[in-house]
């Protein structure tokens, strides 16, 4: 009775989550199952299913959750740095998700103008126009340079806005690689933010200590599925005479696990590598005397 009546009280404690929608979605829903929590969006809908009771979800354009987390629409969110600074939010940053689209690499946000533009530096944009989405940091950031320009909101394909006759001198953009500003054509004049996704609560969601700690612990899930998503184990048998030998060749993250075996004369040795040298490692163990070698993707890996 007892075990039931506390599971009926934890299923009344929910903690509200905003998710990205959007060119994040996808990788945000694969690092939650990583991590442990199943997510399915049904079709038309803004509220995805999740495996745990004390969690639910709304989807919102990565743009807008920080403030809807600052309103307490929200009790915690995931978006990035770029998005709090714009709305310039009120809010408890719970910690860093170094995750994105693309790569693992921070987003910044860029002046950019066409490659044959006189533009030279951020002074040379006095009285220019500039698109940008992100408006308020664009402002604030010529404003710390005493520059007075223009700046028009872009509702997207910012990159082709530049130097087009009318419309913009240059332009502010995020970029991860680059590659879409080479290919229209455009250089680089200043770095102006960088952003990487960020995990923020609301303030009084964060002074409740149930849904402190409840955001605490998908954190610590969250980063430990980040940790692990480039590194694989590897366990394998090794005749105890090449024990020695064999541990001066192994990587770990911290030291190898060395146990014994029924037979003296083996002994089992496990390990968490990263998996891009494992292709090459493995050969090199089984060179040095280890057997039955066996390689095991990683979910989570929780310092």
């Amino acid at each position: 009775m007892l075990k039931f009546e506390r599971m009926t009280k934890d299923k009344n404690r929910t903690l509200k989550i905003g998710f990205p929608s959007g060119s994040l979605q996808e990788a945000t829903f694969k690092l939650f199952d990583r991590a442990g929590y199943n997510i399915r969006l049904p079709s038309r809908s803004y509220e995805p299913d999740i495996n745990d009771v004390e969690l639910t979800g709304l989807m919102f354009r990565a743009q807008e959750i920080a403030h809807y987390v600052e309103r307490g629409v929200l009790d915690v969110g995931i978006t990035g740095h770029d998005w709090i600074e714009e709305w310039e939010a009120d809010v408890e940053r719970i910690g860093e998700l170094r995750y994105s689209k693309a790569t693992s690499n921070p987003l910044r946000w860029v002046i950019a103008v066409p490659e044959d533009s006189p533009i030279q530096t951020v002074q040379d944009l006095q009285g220019k126009t500039i698109a940008s989405e992100l408006v308020g940091v664009t402002r604030r950031f010529l404003a710390s340079r005493g520059v007075s320009a223009n700046v028009e909101f872009s509702w997207g394909t910012t990159e082709v806005k530049a130097g087009i006759p009318g419309v913009a001198d240059a332009i502010v953009d995020g970029t991860e690689t680059g590659s879409s500003l080479r290919a229209n054509r455009l250089r680089i004049v200043e770095v102006i933010l960088e952003s990487t996704t960020q995990f923020i609560a609301n303030k009084a969601s964060w002074a409740d200590d149930w849904k402190r700690q409840k955001a605490r612990n998908l954190h610590t899930l969250l980063l430990g599925a980040l940790e692990a998503e480039s590194k694989v184990g590897l366990k394998m048998n090794v005749p105890r005479l090449q024990l020695d030998a064999l541990m001066k060749i192994l990587p770990a993250l911290n030291t190898p696990t060395v146990s014994n075996q029924a037979d003296d004369a083996w002994v089992a040795v496990e390990i968490i590598a990263d998996e891009s040298i494992v292709r090459d490692l493995i050969p090199q163990l089984k060179r040095n005397g280890a057997e039955g070698i066996i390689e095991y993707p990683l979910n989570k890996e929780v310092y």
